[in-house]
């Protein structure tokens, strides 16, 4: 698990120190004033999170032990959690307000877990990119998917009821053009406009999101190592993202491989089963 309110690197008495944290994020002065938001209610947002903290954990261990430890009933080969780091909760709002200020013109401290989906993160891996549809079919089983519960309007649409679960959006496939074509666009979206792979899913559980990723292992190691050079700080180095791809065409080519290996398996296991019945 990431980063928490009781490590020390930013965190005084759950307050923000603003030099500190622009220098830490790699965020420019000019960047932070055209996001448009005071530094005392980012340091609002970062104090209520800490003290958030405890129960979205409590949420997150529930989620696990009733829907995700046992994995062959999840159809999984297994999974890790992480609550955000409330210092990459609060780059985060900078950025998306730069990116879509009159999207997140409303978010305050009373009001950010409505609008951040991924404050509790939980990734479920499988060994073959062909798993995926045993997962869907589990996950939307266990949850309502009703397209007219989907969010629209992150304030508008929140259900403040925390007895009701269901699925808040409508689940997403990101994948890379020249991937297999395995996914079906009737049950999720298919993005392929980049070269991330996973597909997401949004959970309204005991009162907030919790964002479940799901991917093959091959694809989780290419993720954390660009999610520790590259993302989200070094997206403009292009020398960096270079390496980036090269890494992630290998590792959607170890999928293909691994896929592969597994149907000539079966293909073996029905020949010998033929073989047997004839003798």
């Amino acid at each position: 698990m990431h980063g928490s309110c009781m490590q020390p690197d930013l965190r005084r008495n759950r307050m923000l120190i603003k030099e500190e944290f622009l220098k830490k994020y790699n965020i420019a002065e000019n960047e932070f004033r055209s996001a448009n938001i005071s530094f005392k209610e980012l340091e609002k947002i970062y104090s209520h999170y800490c003290s958030l903290e405890p129960t979205l954990r409590s949420i997150s261990r529930d989620f696990l032990d009733q829907y995700l430890y046992d994995t062959e009933r999840a159809g999984i080969h297994s999974y890790r959690y992480r609550l955000k780091d409330p210092g990459h909760l609060i780059e985060k709002i900078i950025r998306k307000r730069n990116e879509s200020l009159n999207s997140y013109r409303e978010i305050n401290s009373s009001n950010y877990y409505k609008y951040l989906t991924d404050l509790i993160g939980i990734r479920v891996f499988f060994l073959y990119r062909e798993d995926w549809r045993g997962f869907h079919e589990y996950i939307t089983s266990q949850f309502e998917n009703n397209p007219e519960l989907y969010v629209e309007d992150r304030l508008r649409d929140f259900d403040e009821d925390p007895e009701h679960w269901y699925i808040a959006e409508r689940p997403k496939s990101y994948r890379r053009i020249g991937d297999s074509k395995i996914y079906d666009k009737n049950l999720i979206d298919i993005k392929s406009d980049g070269i991330y792979r996973s597909i997401h899913y949004i959970v309204k559980y005991k009162g907030y999101y919790v964002e479940l990723q799901a991917r093959t292992l091959f694809e989780e190691g290419w993720s954390e190592v660009d999610h520790d050079i590259v993302y989200p700080y070094f997206q403009d180095d292009v020398m960096l993202k270079d390496f980036s791809t090269l890494l992630n065409r290998l590792s959607g080519m170890a999928d293909e491989m691994s896929s592969y290996f597994r149907r000539l398996k079966e293909a073996k296991e029905q020949y010998q089963m033929e073989e047997d019945h004839t003798l």
